[in-house]
């Protein structure tokens, strides 16, 4: 039975990690922390393995008994929080982005490697089955050569929170690409394996709300958050560009909004041998590029978020880093910080 402190009860705590402790029952929250009270008072009274509810995280990393902690806090805290508690001598699980930017990232990477401990980073889609499929398909030749990867992430006026955490860079270090993208280019990464990366060029716009008052929407995810009427705006709602590796050149376009009323979430490998269409967060299709069919592989998806907790505990184990510690993710932060370098400097970036 693993003691643990959670630091930030909203919405991936609430629809993910919670969730995931009461199936595992391996663990017992002894606090639930949150600057919002009423969040962690929620969750105690939902979950009975819930002992105390705090608003000052460095009670429970005070606490001796308390050897892991989860970092659920808006993406300006993870640092913070994360070094605290790693100098406090926990193992901490940091929810994705790792940081605002790839240095903060570094140095947590670091402190993780001196004091000894586990930091394992939310990229869930590493312990996504269909994810895991397709790497191990790769591996195994099945597409040839993978010489191009195309990904959307495209929805409709979706901007979460507006004019809350979400939008505000100071808070986020950026939209769409830092939230959505983040998750997509990760994958792909883990999926095409061991890549080098070699140049980026991106463009990021911010045009769908500029006057919050008068954007319209029919959804916003985060809308508890939102401050139209006060708040900041300074983040891309759409992403677009182009990557190359030693491998796969990579070229996506992302948006939390966009004047087209379809949601596009899907990634295409393509292989001079077969390709593959994967439906974010389901399942995938291969197209054999010799018979010309069409091959849905039957398979069931576990809980994802079940499967990197219960690897995060086995890591801690163990001893045994998986592919969620922080060193196998830093690439992924690098590329983030030099696609918005790229769109800043209206240029390609070369690593």
């Amino acid at each position: 039975m693993k003691t643990i402190a959670v630091v930030g009860c909203g919405r991936i705590a609430q629809n993910a990690h919670f969730p995931a402790f009461e199936q595992m029952k391996t663990v017992k929250v002894k606090y639930a922390c949150d600057l919002i009270i009423e969040k962690a008072q929620a969750i105690k009274e939902k979950y009975s393995f819930v002992e105390n509810v705090i608003e000052d995280y460095k009670i429970a990393l005070a606490d001796p008994e308390v050897e892991v902690v989860y970092v659920l806090t808006p993406n300006k805290a993870h640092y913070t929080v994360t070094m605290d508690a790693l100098k406090a001598g926990k193992h901490v699980f940091c929810e994705k982005p790792i940081a605002t930017s790839y240095a903060l990232a570094c140095e947590m990477a670091e402190e993780a490697k001196k004091q000894g401990k586990m930091l394992n980073i939310g990229v869930c889609n590493r312990f996504n089955k269909s994810v895991q499929m397709l790497r191990e398909l790769n591996e195994q030749g099945r597409f040839g050569n993978i010489y191009h990867v195309y990904c959307s992430f495209r929805s409709f006026r979706s901007i979460p929170g507006l004019g809350g955490a979400f939008t505000d860079k100071r808070e986020s270090g950026g939209g769409v690409l830092i939230d959505w993208g983040v998750h997509y280019l990760d994958l792909i990464l883990y999926i095409l394996g061991g890549v080098k990366l070699k140049t980026v060029t991106c463009d990021a716009y911010c045009e769908m709300a500029k006057d919050m008052k008068s954007y319209k929407y029919k959804y916003m995810w985060a809308e508890d958050t939102k401050d139209i009427e006060n708040g900041v705006n300074d983040v891309d709602d759409y992403i677009s560009g182009h990557i190359r590796t030693d491998k796969a050149s990579i070229s996506f376009n992302g948006a939390w909004a966009q004047n087209i009323n379809k949601n596009d979430t899907y990634i295409d490998f393509l292989g001079d041998k077969a390709g593959a269409r994967l439906a974010y967060g389901g399942k995938f299709e291969i197209y054999d590029g010799e018979t010309l069919e069409t091959i849905a592989p039957e398979y069931d998806i576990p809980n994802q978020y079940y499967c990197e907790n219960v690897g995060f505990m086995e890591s801690i184990d163990s001893g045994v880093k998986n592919q969620c510690y922080i060193d196998e993710i830093l690439e992924s932060a690098k590329l983030l910080d030099y696609l918005y370098r790229s769109s800043e400097k209206k240029q390609e970036i070369s690593f």
